[in-house]
């Protein structure tokens, strides 16, 4: 996300950070868009042969714009796990298909659930101090963030634990052709 987008975004999480709550929130440097979660432990040859197939997506793929838009929660606002900030592309939808099928191809077990951008910026993990935050999500749910130019995808490993986690790029695959116009 630009910096322009994840300002917004931090602007509307700040003061929610300040209610006490069940609620941790994600900090804005560990802000990212997921594409396809791999799992706990990937093997090396199956990481191999994903790689040499996101290099053909990528090259295949024009720079889009992506908006930043609504909030939520899953599975719903009722019973929140993960707090959400929407994003919208019909060219984020191809992208992600285009992935599913590449890890897939490469050994990856296929996703079970439609995939449904969107930013992560909380996780809950109890419902005290939890009706202010739902009436903050509920009042923005069309709220507008911003857009973003997306220029490439990046592999992470994901180094979980202690106060946040820590996301350590693997390989980056930069888009080939510019954006439509």
């Amino acid at each position: 996300m630009s910096d322009e987008v994840e300002g917004e975004i931090a602007e509307f999480v700040d003061p929610l950070r300040k209610l006490r709550s069940g609620t941790r929130w994600v900090r804005r440097a560990n802000f990212h868009l997921t594409l396809k979660f791999l799992g706990d432990a990937a093997e090396r040859n199956r990481l191999i042969a994903l790689d040499s197939i996101l290099e053909q997506v990528a090259a295949q793929t024009p720079r889009f714009i992506l908006q930043a838009r609504g909030t939520g929660a899953f599975p719903d606002l009722a019973r929140p796990r993960t707090i959400w900030i929407g994003l919208l592309s019909e060219q984020l939808m191809r992208l992600a298909q285009q992935v599913e099928n590449a890890a897939v191809a490469a050994g990856f077990p296929p996703e079970g659930r439609p995939y449904a951008p969107h930013l992560t910026i909380g996780r809950v993990r109890g419902l005290n101090g939890w009706q202010p935050i739902r009436q903050a999500l509920s009042q923005s749910s069309i709220q507008d963030f911003g857009s973003t130019l997306v220029s490439e995808m990046i592999l992470y490993r994901s180094i979980l634990g202690g106060h946040a986690s820590q996301y350590q790029p693997l390989a980056r695959y930069g888009f080939g052709a510019a954006p439509p116009r």
